[in-house]
This record gives C-alpha cells, structure tokens and sequence, in this order.
C-alpha cells in the first residue's frame, strides 16, 4: 500500500478507530463499535497529552489502520526514554499487504527521532500470528508481562 500516510488522530477518526479496535477476535468481546462518553474522553485524554499519539492509517481519507505510542520517562537506561506502543491494527481485509510493518517502520523511525532507548509492545500470548510479525520486526520476548485487572 503505497498511498499510505501517518498522521495523528483528529475527533472525527474515533468511530473508524473503534471499528478497528473491535474488528478483532480479542476485540469483539471488549470493545464497543459506537462512540461513548468513555470513549471520548479516553481521546480527549490522549489529544491532550503530549507523551501520547494516537496515530492512523489513511489511505485517500480512509483509515485503514491506528497504533498509540506513549513515551515514557524512566531513571533505567541511564534516564532513556522508551517508547510504548500498543493497540495496533490493520483493518481486516488489507492485512498481509505489508502496512503493518510500514505503520511499525514509521513508530520506530518516530522514536529513534526523538532519543528513545528502546521501543517496547505489549501482544496478548493467545496472539501467535502476532508474535511472529514482531520477531520478524526484531522484537524479542526478553520478559515476561504481568497484569492486574480492576
């Protein structure tokens, strides 16, 4: 996909951002598929922070694909910034095309641009397609994630 551009997120991509994050076998059963006020304030949240970027695909005024980045201060590394980078999708029917590695090319480009020290994901264990995309990228499961629901 070559008519591809990354830009930050504006209001009026919350639905199709939604619908990304719902078109999704882990997705459909946690994400609603209409925007509510839990949706919106979570983007009026991350607009106005500035270590976050809500970042979509948008091919010709389309949004084919999003990922969040978060940039996280840190003591570790000698004080090093790390770059998080979460919820990525690729709208079903384009994926295998190649815009999952060009959107992640484009967020390691962004964090090696401002100083980050490592680049770091999150991907559920039952994702096994998911692994082997980010060991190709040359992500190692170096440790072992934990979480606590509340």
């Amino acid at each position: 996909m070559t008519d591809v551009i990354f830009r930050e997120a504006v209001r009026a991509d919350l639905p199709a951002i939604i619908a990304l994050l719902a078109d999704d076998v882990l997705g459909k059963a946690r994400d609603f598929t209409e925007v509510d006020a839990a949706y919106e304030r979570a983007f009026a949240d991350i607009d106005a922070d500035p270590r976050n970027q809500l970042i979509v695909a948008d091919s010709a005024g389309e949004l084919v694909g999003c990922l969040q980045i978060t940039y996280i201060p840190g003591l570790g590394r000698h004080g090093a910034e790390r770059s998080l980078i979460e919820s990525v999708r690729v709208r079903s029917d384009l994926r295998g095309r190649g815009l999952g590695r060009a959107m992640m090319a484009w967020a390691v480009d962004q964090a090696r641009q401002r100083g980050c020290a490592l680049v770091q994901l999150t991907t559920d264990k039952s994702r096994a397609d998911a692994h082997r995309f980010y060991r190709d990228l040359g992500f190692v499961a170096s440790h072992e994630g934990m979480k606590l629901a509340l």
